[in-house]
């Protein structure tokens, strides 16, 4: 700024500018006495047109206030005010030097000195302004991005829950399904079991009919020929006796009569000449007296002969009625046993009859569930629909909410930069003006040197004033000229602004619903300063504690399997009663077929056996293994065979195999009797190789004792051409498979295996591939040999997911439980289901150890007394290794199966090959110090990804894997436990004190 005087009176160029934009107009007054000069280093001016005018390049804008606008016309009024005001304070006294106050110089000045004030404060206004939109920018895509991430993971999870709730749906619809099979399976084996219970009352009845009426006909048929022969007899001595009497009398008459005429006609003839001799003939008369009164005597003889043999007649027929009621007696019974009879029929119709009241309740009930089952999958998508239309609609208002924000935001970002674009064009039109207001101010300043210097020269006073500074020292003027990042930050962002209300209001209703902004991160500080808190192991999840909702259809299948538990338990009783009772050791009473409950069965052999004089080897270790606990022997199959491991058998009577001779078996049978340890046969009796081929070249006819023919086979064999019945199970493809409908069939198998219990010394059975006929025939075969032991070899296929197994194996397990009823449970069976789940749960998947009833997984959570566990055997490991166990996970398999419920099977590799002797004799005497048998209790604690827990039985407790635990950790356990048998992570023991 500059200041200079006249003769007359004081000049204000115009108002200091400061850095925040102010300004002040102090007057200098200039006396002509003492005129003196001082002037700036710098000198800016803007030139008189402060208003921006529109150029070729400004372009009216569509703006939200009020249509179009133009920039650069705000605070013109302002201006003007400013403009007169200044003009009025302008007094011009120095004539002079020419300038008046009136001219257009002047005026130009003063309306000039204005405009650097006014571009500040809008420079000012505009950058805030252009700020805010921007930080309104900035949040308003912040929430539009959240809001698409709040709308595409809302859609997500719609889709999720829809494709869960699908899931859910087919998963109860396929569970409803098998549900309904196995009871159509069982209610028609519950059929099948009661056409079998009428037809053997049936057939016990005709047979007690049959014997009463035998035996009735036999002793009356006795009796009579007895009273028969009795009655001839007596009648015979009768009529012998009275012929001879008669016979006896008459000639006694005869003689005495013909004595008397001729001893009469002589004493007549002669009496007259012979005297001497009446004497004679009356020595004769009294001679033939005598001999008549001998005759009299031998007929009272004879008459009491007669008499004793009519008391002896009257005996016999005393004897015949005492038979005619005994007859009668007889007759009698029967009458009562038809009785009895149509007593039995009643009761086979009144079982009929509630047979059928089962059938039509059973289908009732099947028919309830089913309506039931549909009304709640109708209430399921009815719900689904209406929460799925609900989701849509929502969805819909927060799309369309979100699209009118989005449109907003993007309207708002086009309007700004526009704006920008216009405020850059205006910017530059503004910075031209000062340039060239700066070269006006130049040129007067130049002038007022001019002026000053002829003052100085004239002699004329300049009284000093206040200092002007530099109009370019801070505020606009250093923004535009002197700093080019502040310069660009202007020209690119341009001044802020006001949102407006109008703008204000839509936004907010475009984020209605959506949550509030919340800082999902916490800083270092906070997370070093908070601490973390993880839940302790006993709150973690696991699947024993999962308690299911009443009114869930899996909690009416889990009770429907309780019913069915319930009945496997009535038939476990009755046979409990009907079957064959011994004692063995004092440890408990032995059922025909599956023995005391406290058998260790040891498989002693191995696929390679038969390489070796096997029978000879095993004999010698039959001290050992009882010494150890082993209480039954399974021995390989020993018949002759095609295949020396003797698994594809021919003559079944002769035992001469490649494990060695007939003899030698029956000295290792001894043997084993000798240490009290049972042997088991491993009977093949699924199929038999045939010795002969018949006229089409097949070979399906046997030789030896059982000359069967092509009538043993069954029909639908696809190999061998059988003429017998169709199968009742599967198909063994490399040998003929037999027909056990056969009557002589099952005859001769029957007469076999008596052979081998009675002859040889076998004490039960291992059956081999029962899959391949009908359970039925088992249980005839174990009622007509009475074995100790018996166990049935049922393998099937797990269920498999992915690759791996499935966690649910029901159905496995109830293939077998469903072979095992129909033997009338009068056999065992391997426990398959076990060993596969153990193949798995032992890597650190425990908790496949517990099925969703907190029971063991396998045939040992619902039939432990018919199941036989194991980890290998010939088949799955040896040198064939079909399904061989994890190495190092055998002994915790052995600790498994050793300390649980089941019959357990050691494996004669593990036992004698992997160097495993001790350790398993170790579990064997820990599973008999506690009492553990095949009905144990199983009560299981813990089962997660580390480790198992559970109580058996009452005194034994053990734990597999690294889970930390013992059992004062555990609240609900009784009584003071000690550790008896620590192998560390793999398994650990305790007993109860």
């Amino acid at each position: 700024m500059e200041t200079f005087a006249t003769m007359q009176g004081s000049v204000t160029t115009g108002p200091l500018l400061n850095s925040v934009g102010r300004c002040t107009t102090p007057d200098v007054v200039l006396y002509p006495p003492n005129i003196q000069s001082r002037s700036t280093s710098k000198v800016s001016y803007v030139g008189p047109d402060y208003r921006l005018r529109s150029s070729s390049r400004s372009k009216p804008v569509k703006t939200f206030f009020a249509g179009e606008r133009k920039l650069g016309q705000w605070q013109r009024s302002a201006s003007n005010s400013r403009k007169r005001e200044i003009s009025t304070r302008l007094p011009i006294r120095a004539a002079a030097a020419g300038i008046e106050s009136g001219s257009s110089s002047e005026s130009s000045i003063g309306s000039n000195l204005h405009d650097p004030v006014s571009l500040t404060v809008a420079l000012q206004a505009s950058e805030a302004r252009v700020l805010e939109i921007e930080r309104e920018k900035k949040e308003a895509i912040d929430s539009l991005r959240r809001s698409e991430a709040k709308v595409e993971e809302y859609a997500a999870l719609m889709i999720r829950t829809t494709e869960e709730t699908l899931k859910e749906l087919e998963n109860s619809k396929k569970l409803f399904k098998s549900e309904l099979a196995r009871v159509l399976e069982e209610k028609s084996a519950f059929q099948q079991e009661a056409i079998q219970a009428k037809q053997d009352a049936v057939n016990l009845a005709v047979k007690i009919e049959k014997i009463s009426e035998s035996a009735i006909q036999e002793a009356t048929q006795r009796l009579a020929e007895e009273a028969k022969l009795k009655g001839s007899a007596a009648e015979t001595a009768a009529a012998d006796a009275v012929v001879g009497l008669e016979e006896s009398i008459r000639t006694a008459a005869a003689d005495a009569a013909a004595l008397v005429v001729t001893e009469a006609g002589s004493v007549m003839d002669e009496a007259l000449a012979a005297a001497a001799l009446a004497k004679q003939q009356a020595t004769r008369a009294q001679e033939a007296l005598a001999k008549g009164i001998e005759v009299f005597e031998e007929l009272s003889n004879a008459k009491l002969t007669i008499l004793s043999l009519q008391e002896k007649v009257s005996f016999l027929e005393r004897e015949l009625k005492l038979s005619q009621r005994m007859v009668e007696n007889l007759r009698l019974e029967l009458k009562a046993s038809q009785a009895r009879t149509d007593a039995a029929d009643i009761r086979a119709a009144e079982a009929e009859a509630a047979v059928e009241d089962a059938q039509r309740a059973s289908a009732e009930d099947g028919r309830e569930r089913e309506e039931r089952t549909k009304a709640v999958l109708e209430e399921i998508k009815a719900s689904l629909t209406s929460r799925t239309e609900a989701a849509s609609v929502a969805l819909q208002a927060d799309l369309e909410a979100l699209q009118a924000a989005y449109h907003a935001a993007q309207e708002a970002g086009d309007v700004k930069e526009q704006a920008n674009v216009r405020m850059y064009e205006a910017l530059e039109r503004s910075l031209a003006a000062a340039e060239s207001s700066a070269e006006a101010w130049r040129n007067r300043a130049l002038s007022a040197e001019g002026m000053l210097s002829r003052f100085k020269e004239e002699g004329v006073e300049v009284v000093p004033g206040l200092v002007v500074e530099d109009v370019t020292a801070g505020g606009r003027m250093e923004n535009l000229l002197g700093n080019d990042s502040i310069r660009r930050d202007l020209l690119a962002n341009g001044p802020r602004r006001e949102t407006p209300e109008w703008m204000r209001r839509r936004i907010e209703v475009g984020f209605q619903g959506l949550p509030p902004r919340t800082n999902a991160y916490a800083s270092p500080q906070i997370e070093a300063e908070v601490p973390l808190h993880l839940p302790k192991p006993e709150d973690v999840w696991a699947i024993n504690k999962a308690k299911v909702k009443e009114d869930d259809m899996y909690t009416r299948q889990a009770k429907e399997k309780e019913a069915l538990d319930e009945q496997r338990r009535a038939l476990e009783r009755a046979l409990q009663k009907r079957t064959v009772k011994r004692a063995e050791d004092g440890e408990g009473k032995q059922e025909s077929g599956t023995g005391s409950g406290r058998e260790i069965v040891f498989q002693g052999f191995n696929w390679e056996s038969w390489r070796r004089r096997w029978y000879l080897e095993l004999a010698p270790k039959a001290a050992d293994l009882k010494q150890c606990g082993i209480t039954t022997i399974w021995m390989p199959p020993p018949t002759e065979s095609v295949a020396p491991q003797g698994y594809m058998p021919g003559d079944l009577y002769n035992l001469n195999s490649a494990y060695g001779t007939v003899e030698e078996l029956k000295q290792c049978i001894e043997e084993m009797h000798n240490q009290n340890l049972l042997v088991l046969g491993d009977a093949v009796l699924n199929h038999r190789c045939a010795q002969k081929q018949s006229s089409n070249g097949v070979w399906n006819i046997f030789g030896g004792k059982l000359a069967w023919g092509p009538e043993a086979i069954v029909r639908d064999d696809p190999n061998f051409q059988g003429r017998g019945n169709p199968s009742s199970g599967d198909f063994f493809h490399a040998a003929p498979n037999i027909d056990h409908s056969q009557d002589f069939v099952r005859r001769d198998i029957k007469e076999w295996m008596k052979w081998l219990r009675t002859e040889i010394g076998f004490d039960g059975w291992r059956l081999d591939y029962v899959r391949g006929f009908w359970g039925g025939y088992v249980k005839e075969y174990i009622e007509a040999t009475d074995p100790a032991f018996s166990i049935g070899e049922y393998w099937d296929s797990l269920a498999y997911d992915g690759g791996q197994v499935s966690y649910n194996q029901d159905a496995h397990r109830q293939r077998i439980i469903n072979w095992i009823n129909a033997t009338g449970g009068t056999s065992s069976a391997f426990d398959v289901t076990t060993k596969g789940i153990l193949h798995s749960a032992l890597h650190n998947e425990y908790w496949r150890l517990i099925d969703p009833q907190g029971k063991p997984p396998g045939v040992m959570g619902w039939w432990p007394s018919r199941a036989v566990t194991f980890l290998e055997n010939h088949d799955t490991g040896s040198t064939q290794g079909h399904w061989p166990f994890p190495r190092d996970k055998l002994m915790q398999g052995y600790a498994y199966i050793l300390t649980h419920p089941g019959t357990p099977v050691i494996f004669y590799d593990h036992f004698y090959d992997f160097g495993l002797h001790d350790q398993i004799a170790e579990l064997i005497a820990a599973r008999k110090r506690t009492g553990v048998h095949c009905r144990s209790p199983v009560k299981i604690l813990h089962a997660n990804i580390e480790g198992y827990v559970a109580e058996i039985g009452d005194n034994l407790v053990m734990k597999l894997g690294r889970i930390d635990w013992n059992p004062s950790k555990e609240n609900h356990l009784a009584g003071t436990w000690e550790r008896f048998l620590d192998k560390g992570s793999e398994y650990q023991l305790w007993e109860r004190k």
